[in-house]
């Protein structure tokens, strides 16, 4: 509020020509108020910024009009431009030891900036210094910054210097200091946790403002621990008493009403302390009493005062008094000639009704004014109200006038909420099930598309149910009815899908039933329904299974089944369906038709749909089959989670397969093939290592993805070449080597380890008061209007609560609201109407980059690195060591793996298993079926550790090893690739 007044003083004492304040100014704001359009006022602006920009840039500007400047630019901000090329010049005047200018600065940067801005930190050491300044207006400066800036990183950087300023001598000071200490502890209360105490001192602070200030972080405790703050009931009644009986000064006063906004809230703190306290509660009574009498209504924030004092009364214990009290207030509201006022009523009623119903009765007339209101906004509220106060004599009152009102709008989202509240009136009051069926099917018909599909099988259940009782006629009559209305409602146009597939399977189950209707005529009805809505898959499998159970029902019955012409079509139509749900269907009902009347009726049973089905979930009658099937060599059940296993090496097999031949390839291109002389023998030095140039540290992710280099040894057909089919990658994408490194080799072959990962299975809402006024009395109220309010608040007792009621009532309930078994469920299944809403479980893709923290044990390395170097130095070929079962190839290792760019390789309890990075032959000795056995684990954590760069360490380590052995390194000898070649 503060910094609103700031501005406007600086823009009116622009406009009458102040200190500081040109007259180019006083035109600009001028000319942008007699603007015509939104293009000329941005014209207008956007060369003023241009004049600004170079203005403020130009050396030695006085500061008189310097703050011209930063006003002029807050002005920009105001109009929605930007002017962020000014707020560097509005920090700086925060460092100005002139008073003006620095409130100014302190005024721009809090308009400009948030608390998340790169500025921020360049305030923080003047905000620190200015918080100790002698002047408090600057310490106020600076505490409206601390309030609007300060975020959770910066505030121990401020916070003991707000603590101090609690108790300065200023009141003005000590209360900003309390707005700053609310606002840390709404961005960071664990910062402010040992500070709380600071508040309840404060409660009792001198000045009234610092006491006002201090309600709001009291309020915000409160509402998260009302325990806490119990003994604070007696100091918030004194001063709610204090303020109501003037004895704070005039300046409080809002419209003759004494500090009304220090009274609001002390009574939403009172309300919080006394609900479901009665103790609490009885020291609120007297003052909330008076405030009753005291506060004037003729004025907005009187009735203000007035709300809050009756939020109050339905909040703490019920006192009869009050609650009077609160009626007559409601009373006034309700016979107001504002909108708002009214609205207030109803609102206020509804918190009433839940403690005293009967005060609803007095109110009967203006309700219905509000319920006929052509305010939208209080005709919904109104109904909040009905909603509330519905019971089992006024239900089918308020119902109506819900479906009516969901009729005559068009927001779907209010529609929803409406008709969700009707079909929760209709389960819990409905007086019979005749009248529950026919106000579903009013709510189906308005706004079935908005309805939960839960609510179309609860009806469905009903009439499968019935009466819950062994009286099998009225059931009988109950599904007669619900089947004559449906007759009567399937020709309208435009049916909701959900109502469709409620009426489908009620014609299905008991269309034929009574006798009334014929098989042909209930089939032509269905045929016409899956005919007018094809594109509805759902509803068509709806209707093809009705036909099933009618023709089944004939069958059955032995009587002679004619299909009809269209139905007869339909299933050839359906027959090639695109939809396989549909052939099903289809084809389902082909078969039947020609069975017989024995197997029809064991197939398809008469109202049966809420018969209990004995299930043997262990199929034991299965044991003798699979037992000679198991002699037979049919192989044995596998467990569901071998089978996840099974399935996830499938899905890895098929990424492979669909990568290479299919995906984006992401290998680096192969380098040039050195042309080799053919006569170099198979088994020297130069021929029996495939020679790739060590990359430099740099480039260390590429050369992970280089393809190898093909070697000398390609000339040799004997020679073994390194395959990376199925071979999965340890770094990079998530998938597996492509083929195209591979070369055919018909003498040996070896087999590379394949890492499987190891799945885990993820875990998974009294007296009546006839007082009227007298120009009300004077109007005749209408036979209907006094018909319609009997009907909605007369005839029930104040101790009825919304329950379900008792006899038949009771039964009806739990059949249709509460869940069956399992059993019912199934035998629904077995009629066919479920079928498409089952799915089969898949299992999920295996995830390739589950990165698990795992260690690996060491162990100790089976090839010694200097019998490997001395190996290369003698013309015998060094047999390569392999794990069990895996088969290895003879051929002479390969020394550039001492400069892997990585870890050569890794133990894995006692076997040591190769990650090199490129494409070599060492990785064929590597990738073992040593891999197997080891933990998927392990793979992915060194995957991890590859991609975050080389370990130069070792790579320095093995340098130094091979130039004690005598060979130059590749990177530094370029020439040696061609020596060894000879």
């Amino acid at each position: 509020m503060e910094q609103l007044k700031t501005i406007g003083r600086e823009l009116a004492m622009g406009s009458q020509g102040g200190f500081g304040q040109s007259k180019e100014f006083r035109d600009l704001v001028k000319s942008i108020g007699e603007a015509r359009s939104k293009a000329e006022e941005d014209r207008i602006v956007l060369h003023e910024i241009d004049t600004l920009k170079r203005r403020i840039s130009e050396p030695d500007i006085p500061k008189r009009k310097m703050k011209e400047y930063i006003i002029r630019l807050v002005y920009i901000e105001m109009l929605g431009h930007d002017a962020s090329f000014g707020y560097i010049h509005a920090v700086k005047m925060t460092h100005d030891d002139n008073l003006p200018l620095k409130r100014t600065g302190y005024l721009a940067v809090t308009l400009f900036l948030n608390e998340d801005h790169d500025l921020i930190i360049l305030i923080v050491n003047t905000i620190q210094k200015d918080l100790k300044s002698d002047n408090y207006l600057v310490v106020c400066a600076a505490l409206n910054a601390v309030c609007k800036l300060i975020n959770e990183e910066t505030i121990p950087a401020v916070l003991p210097q707000v603590v101090e300023l609690l108790s300065h001598p200023k009141d003005a000071v000590r209360k900003k200091a309390i707005m700053a200490l609310h606002r840390f502890y709404r961005k960071s209360p664990f910062s402010v946790s040992h500070l709380l105490s600071n508040f309840r001192m404060k409660l009792s602070d001198n000045d009234p403002g610092v006491m006002g200030a201090t309600l709001c972080p009291l309020f915000d405790l409160i509402t998260i621990d009302v325990n806490s703050y119990k003994d604070l009931v007696a100091s918030f009644v004194s001063i709610l008493k204090q303020v109501a009986e003037r004895r704070l000064p005039k300046a409080y006063d809002y419209h003759q009403m004494p500090a009304p906004f220090i009274q609001i809230r002390l009574l939403k703190i009172l309300a919080l302390l006394g609900s479901g306290d009665k103790r609490a509660s009885e020291q609120m009574y007297t003052v909330v009493g008076d405030l009753f009498r005291k506060c004037d209504s003729s004025s907005n924030i009187g009735n203000a005062v007035l709300y809050e004092c009756i939020c109050c009364v339905s909040s703490v214990h019920p006192n009869p008094e009050l609650l009077k009290s609160a009626a007559d207030v409601i009373s006034r509201f309700l016979k107001s000639d504002s909108h708002n006022l009214k609205y207030m009523g109803i609102d206020a009623l509804g918190r009433l009704i839940k403690i005293s119903p009967e005060i609803a009765e007095q109110h009967q007339l203006a309700v219905i004014d509000c319920l006929e209101d052509p305010d939208d906004t209080l005709k919904r509220k109104t109904f909040e109200l009905l909603y509330k106060m519905t019971k089992s004599s006024n239900v089918e009152v308020i119902v109506d006038r819900m479906i009516d009102y969901i009729i005559s709008i068009n927001d779907n989202h209010y529609k929803t909420e409406i008709a969700s509240r009707c079909v929760e009136l209709a389960e819990q009051f409905a007086p019979s099930n005749q009248w529950f069926i026919q106000a579903m099917n009013k709510v189906f018909e308005h706004a079935g598309d908005l309805v939960n599909i839960k609510v179309a099988h609860n009806l469905m259940r009903l009439i499968a149910e019935g009466f819950g009782e062994d009286d099998d006629t009225a059931d009988s009559q109950l599904r007669s009815s619900a089947v004559e209305s449906y007759l009567s409602i399937i020709g309208e146009p435009k049916l909701p899908s959900v109502f469709l597939q409620v009426i489908c399977w009620v014609l299905g189950e008991y269309g034929t039933a009574d006798g009334k209707f014929s098989a042909s005529y209930i089939s032509g009805k269905l045929c016409d329904v899956a005919e007018s809505y094809s594109n509805d898959e759902i509803v068509k499998a709806y209707a093809v299974t009705a036909l099933m159970k009618i023709y089944a029902f004939e069958i059955a019955a032995g009587r002679n089944v004619d299909m009809l012409p269209e139905c007869q079509s339909l299933l050839e139509e359906l027959s090639a369906s695109h939809s396989t749900d549909l052939q099903h269907r289809a084809y389902e009902l082909q078969a039947i038709i020609g069975l017989d009347a024995h197997a029809v009726e064991s197939i398809l049973p008469s109202d049966a749909s809420c018969e209990d089905i004995e299930i043997d979930k262990s199929l034991a009658f299965l044991n003798s089959y699979v037992h000679q099937s198991l002699e037979k060599g049919a192989q044995p059940y596998i467990p569901e989670n071998e089978r996840s296993i099974m399935l996830n090496i499938g899905n890895f097999r098929n990424q492979d397969h669909n990568e290479a031949s299919h995906g984006l390839k992401f290998e680096a291109y192969e380098l040039p093939k050195s042309s080799v002389p053919s006569m170099v023998p198979p088994v020297s030095l130069a021929s029996s290592t495939d020679l790739v140039p060590v990359p430099e540290p740099s480039y260390y992710r590429e050369t992970q993805q280089a393809a190898s280099v093909p070697s000398v040894s390609d000339v040799g057909s004997s020679e073994v070449k390194l395959r990376l089919d199925g071979v999965q990658k340890k770094w990079g994408r998530p998938t597996y080597s492509s083929s195209s490194s591979t070369s055919d080799s018909a003498s040996q072959k070896t087999v590379n380890g394949v890492t499987h990962v190891d799945p885990t299975s993820s875990v998974n809402a009294k007296t009546r008061d006839t007082s009227i006024d007298s120009k009300k009395q004077q109007v005749e109220i209408s036979p209907e209007k006094q018909k319609f309010a009997q009907s909605l608040f007369g005839g029930a007792s104040k101790t009825e609560r919304r329950a379900s009621s008792t006899g038949h009532k009771g039964t009806k309930t739990s059949s249709y609201t509460g869940e069956r078994s399992q059993v019912s469920k199934a035998a629904t299944t077995s009629s066919g109407e479920t079928a498409t809403e089952k799915t089969i479980p898949i299992q999920p893709p295996p995830d390739l980059l589950d990165l698990g923290e795992t260690t690996v044990s060491g162990g100790a390395p089976s090839v010694d690195p200097f019998k490997e170097l001395e190996g290369l130095l003698d013309s015998t070929q060094v047999t390569s060591t392999s794990n069990q079962g895996n088969v290895g190839s003879a051929k002479a290792p390969d020394f550039m793996s001492l400069y892997a760019e990585g870890p050569g390789s890794v133990q894995s309890g006692d076997t040591a298993y190769s990650l090199a990075t490129n494409s070599n032959d060492n990785l064929l000795s590597g990738l073992s079926s040593a891999t197997l056995e080891s933990s998927p684990e392990a793979t992915v954590t060194h995957a991890t550790q590859f991609t975050k760069g080389p370990n130069l360490k070792d790579a320095l380590e093995k340098d130094s090893l091979v130039r004690q052995m005598g060979v130059t390194p590749l990177s530094q000898n370029p020439n040696l690739f061609k020596d060894l070649l000879g």
